[in-house]
């Protein structure tokens, strides 16, 4: 089992910067692909941005260029350096992980996200 813990949402005013973090914990050796999906009320789940193990990353059109996900896999964490944020970017925010060996996804609990003025 692993358990994926996220931090860092909030409320930040459009153009602002936020950072979200991802903690995982319990068993990450086989940890391949890790990512950050989100929901806004009214919309289904999409996939913002993931990251392989190796550092390849991917992200969803609308927030290329202003979005950088990165890993590091000594200590289980994923982060999320958010900048130049507007109010469409408002959404609960889910970090995940793919175990290799099982193929089980796993889930954080999310976190809120607000951009507004």
């Amino acid at each position: 089992q692993v358990q994926l813990v996220e931090s860092g949402g909030g409320l930040v005013q459009p153009g602002g910067s936020l950072r979200l973090s991802c903690a995982a914990s319990g068993a990450t050796l086989s940890l391949a692909a890790m990512g950050w999906y989100r929901q806004a009320p009214g919309k289904q789940r999409e996939l913002v941005a993931q990251i392989s193990k190796f550092g390849i990353t991917d992200y969803t059109d609308s927030v290329k260029g202003r979005f950088t996900i990165s890993r590091d896999n000594a200590r289980n964490t994923m982060a999320l350096q958010m900048s130049n944020l507007k109010p469409e970017d408002t959404a609960g925010y889910y970090c995940t992980a793919e175990d290799a060996l099982t193929e089980t996804a796993y889930w954080g609990q999310g976190t809120q996200e607000t951009v507004s003025s």
